[in-house]
């Protein structure tokens, strides 16, 4: 099942090599932002199915609010990354879970894998361990 992705992320080399990951898998990458302005502007023009969102973008910690509105405004199914997983609690509201940085491709391709079966209400038994859910 092939998906239109959008990666939130600040770093360019890591937005960069998640493109390539999730573009080896048959995904469209719709677009790569480093803020919330920029995120919001790419969500705007319609169509994400996934966001990976990271926490620390280039305008400070906005990435759990960004990751809050996608998911229960935009209906997106939101996957945090970050090397920060405490920093998201218990959970956020809407989103599915949480995978720790640094990563590798089989963890994101995984992950990326499982957010779409749910999202497409497919069964899935069991996350990766790599993964940690939400709630």
């Amino acid at each position: 099942m092939t998906a239109r992705i959008l990666i939130i992320e600040d770093e360019a080399l890591v937005a960069m090599e998640l493109r390539f990951v999730l573009e080896d898998l048959g995904h469209e990458v719709i677009g790569m932002a480093s803020d919330a302005r920029a995120a919001r502007k790419a969500v705007d023009s319609g169509g994400v199915d996934l966001a990976l969102v990271d926490i620390h973008l280039s305008d400070g910690p906005t990435g759990i609010e960004i990751g809050r509105q996608l998911a229960q405004d935009q209906g997106v199914t939101v996957l945090y990354m970050t090397a920060n997983p405490g920093m998201l609690g218990a959970g956020v509201a809407g989103t599915i879970g949480v995978l720790s940085k640094p990563t590798d491709e089989r963890a994101v391709q995984t992950a990326v894998d499982y957010a779409l079966r749910r999202r497409n209400g497919q069964p899935t038994e069991f996350a990766p361990p790599e993964l940690r859910l939400f709630g």
